[in-house]
């Protein structure tokens, strides 16, 4: 199968299986994303859900994050990984958003990506999920299934495929993309122990069908 087959494939099942992919962090307003995503680095959406809250709750926008201290915001969010940086960095962001730009989360991946402790692949990821931008962010799940299924070859780092990816998807699928593979990744194409039998990809996967 030629690749540009491989990936209409692809999105045919996926928009048949999953034709409205969510993100599974849970969020009131475009602020509480960026920090829900800023505290999943190294993280399950599952803690996050948990830890956000009480969080959310006690600080609901970036103003309210904006006026506390480090002292102050660390016990809501102590469960996770790197809480210190982390918080750190969302008080610094909270601060931003507030002083920059008027208070709400920037609209765009540049300015996204100009809040402390936010790189390319948060702000891609909450330019996708918010503003459907055609991005393709790649965390472990999508960089797993997209090799196994034969998608990107021979990228090594998360950036080359992105790249492979954005070129391989059209511009109907490439907003729902992230989505789909995450998705399938953390359910169904698991890192350990993958579910080929119930998987509906597997007459398209070049590692299934090489195995």
């Amino acid at each position: 199968m030629e690749q540009k087959d491989l990936y209409k494939s692809v999105a045919e099942y996926f928009m048949e299986a999953m034709p409205a992919p969510q993100t599974e962090l849970h969020y009131d307003n475009p602020f509480q994303l960026v920090v829900a995503v800023r505290l999943s680095a190294q993280c399950t959406d599952k803690r996050i859900n948990m830890v956000t809250p009480a969080l959310f709750e006690r600080f609901p926008d970036a103003k309210s994050m904006a006026g506390t201290t480090f002292e102050e915001l660390l016990p809501y969010i102590k469960t996770v990984s790197y809480p210190n940086s982390k918080t750190r960095d969302i008080l610094a962001m909270a601060k931003m958003v507030v002083e920059e730009f008027g208070g709400e989360a920037p609209g765009d991946v540049d300015g996204l990506k100009r809040l402390p402790g936010v790189g390319p692949k948060t702000a891609n990821v909450v330019a996708s999920v918010l503003y459907g931008a055609h991005v393709i962010p790649v965390d472990t799940h999508v960089f797993r299934v997209s090799r196994r299924i034969g998608l990107t070859t021979d990228a090594k780092t998360p950036e080359q495929a992105q790249k492979q990816l954005e070129a391989g998807f059209d511009e109907d699928s490439k907003r729902l993309a992230h989505h789909w593979l995450l998705l399938h990744g953390r359910y169904v194409c698991t890192a350990r122990k993958p579910k080929c039998a119930e998987c509906g990809l597997k007459g398209l996967c070049k590692e299934y069908m090489s195995n």
